[in-house]
């Protein structure tokens, strides 16, 4: 099944607001806010490499408060 995780910087404060909006999303399985580069970084998984891509360009990436995103694909 094809994974993802993605490191995301969100804007000050708003970290708490995008974890609880990550862990509504379809495909998203873990979440956690951590200290260092990134702020929070998320587990997806999906039926397909279209599906997971899908979640992160339409749906994580536009969540308020999210100011970057770095995406890595799990290697099957």
């Amino acid at each position: 099944m094809p994974q993802a995780f993605v490191l995301m910087n969100a804007e000050l404060g708003s970290e708490d607001s995008i974890v609880q909006d990550l862990k509504k999303l379809d495909g998203v399985k873990e979440v956690f806010q951590v200290y260092g580069v990134y702020d929070i970084v998320a587990q997806l998984e999906a039926d397909t490499m279209e599906k997971v891509k899908e979640t992160i360009t339409w749906k994580l990436r536009k969540l308020n408060g999210v100011k970057s995103t770095l995406t890595m694909i799990v290697m099957s």
